[in-house]
C-alpha cells in the first residue's frame, strides 16, 4: 500500500516539476515543450500516474489493478498539492501566474471541462501506449506540448496549479473531479473502441 502511493508521490512531483517550468516560462510553447519532462520521467522510472494507467483498465481490470490505479490517484494528489504549496511559498511570480490559469479554468462550463479533459485523456493514453509498445518517447514528446497548447485539461496538473495559485474552493473541487471524468473518458476511450471493434472481426 504504502509502496504503490509513494510511487504516485513521486509521479505527482515529477507532474509538478513539468507544471513549473511551464508556469516559469514566458514562451507558451517553450513550456509546453518542456513540460514532458514529466511524463518522460515517469515513464522510464515507471512511477504510477493515473491519468498514465486509466487507458489500460479496460485491458486489466482485476483488484490489484484498480487498487494501483486508486492508490497511485491518492499519491498524485498528495506529491501535487505539496510541491504546489512549495512553488507558491517560493517562487511569488510563479504562484500570481497560476492563480490568474486557475481563475480562468474555473470559468469554464461544466461540460467544456469535461470535454477539455476527455481529449487530454486520450493523448495521455496515446503517449503512453505509444512509449509500452515501442519504447519510444516520441508519443510523449509530441502529445504532451499538443495537449497543453490545445488548452485540455490534465487532473494531476491541474491539482498542482490550484495549489500553488492558492485558490480553494468547492467550485475547484467540482472542476478537479470534472477533469478526472474527462480523462478517465478519454483515456478509456481508444481501448474500448479498439477491443470492440477487434471483437466484431473475429465474430
Amino acid at each position: 500500500m504504502l509502496k504503490k502511493v509513494g510511487s504516485g508521490i513521486a509521479a505527482g512531483i515529477m507532474v509538478s516539476i513539468g507544471g513549473a517550468v511551464f508556469l516559469a516560462c514566458e514562451s507558451r510553447i517553450a513550456g509546453a515543450v518542456l513540460f514532458s519532462v514529466a511524463l518522460l520521467s515517469i515513464c522510464f522510472a515507471g512511477y504510477s500516474l493515473y491519468t498514465g494507467k486509466i487507458g489500460f483498465i479496460p485491458e486489466k481490470h482485476d483488484k490489484e489493478a484498480v487498487s494501483v490505479l486508486l492508490t497511485g490517484l491518492l499519491g498524485n494528489t498528495l506529491g501535487t498539492i505539496l510541491c504546489g504549496l512549495l512553488i507558491r511559498y517560493a517562487f511569488s511570480a510563479s504562484a500570481e501566474t497560476a492563480e490568474t490559469i486557475c481563475t480562468a479554468k474555473l470559468a469554464q462550463t461544466f461540460f467544456g471541462t469535461l470535454i477539455r479533459g476527455t481529449f487530454c485523456g486520450i493523448l495521455m493514453y496515446t503517449a503512453v501506449k505509444i512509449y509500452r509498445d515501442n519504447k519510444s518517447p516520441l508519443g510523449v514528446l509530441f502529445c504532451i506540448p499538443v495537449f497543453i497548447l490545445s488548452g485540455f485539461e490534465h487532473s494531476v496538473a491541474d491539482i498542482f496549479y490550484f495549489a500553488a495559485s492558492g485558490i480553494v474552493s468547492v467550485k475547484a473541487f467540482g472542476f478537479i473531479l470534472t477533469v478526472i471524468l474527462g480523462n478517465s473518458i478519454g483515456g478509456m476511450l481508444l481501448p474500448v473502441l479498439t477491443g470492440v471493434l477487434s471483437k466484431g472481426d473475429r465474430e
